[in-house]
């Protein structure tokens, strides 16, 4: 199964190089290079808290950056992932991306979890593409939106769709993290604190946006509730029969990464329908290798009955 995010003309890497050109020589500071990733909106409030924390224009500024880098910077960090097939009738529908590239001297992660539904190929689609409109439209919701009209158009019918939980780290530094669906990523730190990045966009939690959209919620007895009785989730790509009653927008969470930070999760539902966020950091927290820390979610998921495809991505902060 492939793991990286698919060429084309232009690459991730020349596009990013262009966009941390341009934002440094306009303030100097990678830390404004990653606001080229959101949409304005979404980074007004970050920016703000760090004109004030860090002046740009202050005399004192490497200063201030040296003292914060002891806060904050993890420079090293890696990967490692794990996937096993469920048994639930049907061939394998998750796909990964699990990428790290530098990028004039800053390294950067790329990682995803896309679980499909009602087949592959969305999910195919977004482990090749996802990234690469990211990073080339400078905006995640405006990205999330144009692949998914692509997807409806080009890439499946009105049939066929998937969730998509998306990771970008920054030298260890910063992390943002965007998803739509019920794949989750969370951060782990060694003093226990576990804080979950994403939302899980269940129906019977956003049954107002649903009706406000003309749809319904309902549940049928020993089942989920589902969107007009047909999809376990509000949020996804694809599923063009059911557009109409559900987003594609996602939730964007923007966080430091301080220095105890140790873990970055990213899952499918597999591994969350039978482990809370606690339960998986208690697993792995001994664990100093990534991919056998993604192993070890994955079989433990498996101990407790999981019967879906489960897929996994660990990121170690060193």
């Amino acid at each position: 199964m492939k793991d990286t995010t698919k060429s084309s003309t232009y690459s991730p890497e020349e596009i990013l190089m262009h966009a941390v050109k341009k934002r440094k020589a306009a303030s100097g500071d990678l830390r404004k290079a990653v606001e080229v990733l959101q949409n304005q909106e979404e980074v007004d409030h970050l920016r703000d808290e760090e004109e004030k924390e860090t002046p740009l224009d202050d005399e004192n500024d490497d200063d201030d950056d040296e003292e914060e880098d002891k806060k904050y910077c993890r420079r090293g960090f890696g990967h490692g992932y794990h996937l096993v097939k469920g048994q639930m009738g049907h061939g394998m529908e998750d796909y990964i991306v699990a990428d790290t590239k530098t990028v004039e001297g800053h390294k950067l992660g790329l990682y995803a979890i896309f679980d499909g539904h009602s087949g592959r190929n969305v999910a195919d689609y977004l482990q090749n593409h996802l990234f690469y409109n990211i990073l080339s439209q400078k905006a995640i919701k405006r990205a999330y939106k144009l692949t998914d009209d692509y997807i409806l158009s080009s890439v499946v019918g009105s049939r066929g769709g998937s969730t998509a939980v998306t990771a970008i780290v920054v030298d260890g530094k910063k992390l943002v993290v965007a998803n739509v669906g019920d794949s989750r990523a969370i951060l782990c730190r060694e003093s226990d604190v576990v804080k979950q990045l994403t939302v899980d966009h269940e129906p019977e939690k956003e049954r107002e946006l649903v009706e406000r959209k003309g749809g319904f919620v309902s549940t049928k007895p020993g089942n989920v509730p589902r969107v007009d009785g047909q999809l376990a989730m509000t949020r996804a790509f694809g599923d063009g029969r059911l557009k109409e009653h559900i987003s594609v927008r996602p939730d964007i969470e923007i966080v430091e990464i301080h220095g105890d930070t140790k873990f970055l999760i990213l899952a499918s539902d597999g591994l969350w329908k039978v482990m809370s966020n606690e339960e998986a950091w208690d697993e792995i927290k001994e664990v100093r290798n990534a991919e056998k820390a993604a192993k070890a979610l994955v079989d433990e998921a498996l101990a407790r009955g999981s019967k879906d495809d489960i897929s996994c991505v660990v990121v170690c902060f060193n």
